[in-house]
């Protein structure tokens, strides 16, 4: 019962009233600390009340839960060290790590607190350390293993063609070998290393991403931006395109380059990936996500309407036309395709006028010129442009967030050996076997003049009102002429040199 009221003081709208209370509840705990806590048992959905605390973004209860794990270890001046402690924080042994449930929760205000002490100390610790490096060097090693796969595919086995044409439109002048014929020369066996490399790649690919994807959930892994979800799904499309193209390849199936032409696309595309890496460009993978799964996929079921309805048209009207004259629109997918390139302006309007045109091309041309071109791209500019400034308020936010995700994934793929434990075990300092976080809290010199002053003159101000109370119980009568003393009491303490030195703390404020 205790656990779930502290579950149901995390989420009170009144905080101050929810950390007395908080408190309070704790104070009757007899098992303070150890795996009896009330602190440490967690819900249904295994959040204990400080995780509960910073998936809601309470970011005042988060600060009053770590003040109270925090040690002061020393102090001199404006300078203080102190330890935190990581327990439930450090994503390093924790199965459900209290950072990444910060950056995968759709609550913006949990977002705030990857900026408190001592979460942004330990989040630049891991990042500057081993995060930032690692990243860059996995980065560098997926570019070159694409480049590796590019080159396969460009000097991939082809062989002259020896059939005939088919029609006076067949261009085709090279054929797919057959699979004893596509390894024989030194040429073949350098490119066959390279395939094996490609595939086996492949295979580290979906290797590393189906645990996560059992782990987390499909929905949440694919749908959270942050955790570049887009990108998940790009590279397991990716991998399994690769495999597809080296069953026919070794089946000697007619038809791969549709897989191997899908694969080079997606391959590349992911490098995009790697930029969240990048402060200046970790932001703009944000906002490319944001603008195709946002705006684009709901602008693409307007324009794939007005693109089949004109195509049609456009069929309709040169169904008895020469198709030698008018090629783009000799048959119906040519149309579709045709007028796809016309709504994006990538071509003019295609028409021979050496020939006689029907008259309904000029009617149907001007409609669709109306509405694509200056109704409906102008519309999905406008739709882009409110995203890109909606994004970019949040653009530091995210790219913080970003990073804590790509650290949090760095440490759950590598080896312990490769990503040491952050942190100071506790034993070094008889606090027991917990990690804490060692932080040095520097106080800017003027405030810290401003506090000595104010303790001194509230001292100032308690010895005043002291000896104003001894005068008052020098003589009983005064009780029946307590309002009067009062009055005479604060017109004597308002005389003061603590009275001025008040006034000078407010003018500085």
């Amino acid at each position: 019962i205790g656990n779930t009221v502290l579950h149901i003081l995390v989420l009170q709208p009144n905080k101050t009233f929810a950390c007395h209370m908080y408190s309070l509840i704790l104070s009757y705990d007899r098992n303070k600390e150890g795996p009896g806590s009330l602190e440490l048992i967690p819900n249904n959905e295994g959040l204990t009340p400080f995780k509960l605390a910073g998936v809601e973004g309470n970011t005042v209860m988060f600060q009053y839960l770590m003040q109270k794990r925090k040690h002061n270890l020393w102090s001199f001046g404006p300078l203080t060290t102190v330890l935190y402690d990581l327990t439930e924080i450090d994503s390093w042994a924790e199965d459900q790590s209290f950072l990444e449930l910060i950056v995968s929760t759709k609550k913006r205000e949990a977002r705030q607190i990857l900026d408190l002490t001592p979460v942004k100390e330990l989040v630049s610790l891991k990042w500057n350390m081993y995060g930032r490096p690692y990243f860059c060097f996995l980065a560098l090693f997926y570019i070159l293993y694409m480049v590796c796969f590019t080159m396969c595919c460009v000097y991939r086995p082809l062989k002259p063609r020896t059939g005939n044409k088919t029609s006076s439109r067949d261009n085709t002048i090279y054929v797919q070998k057959m699979l004893q014929e596509s390894y024989m020369t030194y040429e073949d066996e350098l490119r066959l290393v390279g395939e094996l490399i490609t595939v086996i790649g492949a295979v580290v690919i979906l290797i590393l991403e189906i645990p996560d994807i059992l782990r987390v959930g499909a929905a949440k892994y694919f749908g959270q931006t942050i955790l570049g979800g887009p990108f998940h799904i790009i590279v397991i499309t990716y991998a399994c395109m690769i495999l597809v193209t080296m069953v026919m390849r070794l089946t000697s199936t007619t038809g791969e380059v549709v897989p191997m032409s899908f694969a080079l696309v997606l391959g590349w595309c992911n490098v995009m990936y790697f930029a969240r890496g990048f402060q200046m460009l970790g932001p703009f993978t944000i906002m490319i996500q944001k603008m195709i799964f946002g705006d684009l996929m709901r602008f693409c079921w307007l324009m794939a309407v007005v693109i089949l309805g004109f195509a049609s048209a456009f069929y309709i009207v040169f169904q008895t036309e020469n198709p030698e004259n008018l090629g783009q629109f000799y048959n119906y997918p040519m149309s579709l395709f045709t007028t796809f390139e016309l709504f994006l302006t990538i071509i003019d309007g295609p028409a021979n006028y050496d020939v006689d045109l029907p008259f309904m091309y000029s009617v149907v041309y001007f409609a669709f010129a109306i509405i694509a071109t200056l109704l409906m791209l102008n519309l999905l500019i406008a739709m882009m442009g409110d995203t890109h400034w909606r994004v970019a308020h949040e653009r530091d936010e995210l790219w913080r967030a970003q990073v804590v995700a790509t650290t949090v994934m760095l440490e759950r793929k590598l080896p312990r050996c490769l990503w040491p434990r952050s942190g100071i075990c506790g034993r070094e300092y008889g606090l027991g076997d917990r990690w804490y976080l060692r932080v040095e809290d520097r106080v800017d010199p003027s405030k810290h003049k401003m506090m000595r002053y104010t303790e001194a003159f509230k001292a100032q101000d308690r010895d005043n009102y002291d000896k104003g109370l001894e005068k008052l119980e020098i003589n009983t009568n005064i009780l029946y002429k307590k309002k009067p003393s009062a009055v005479s009491l604060s017109r004597s303490t308002s005389r003061t040199s603590s009275h001025r030195g008040w006034e000078i703390l407010r003018r500085n404020t």
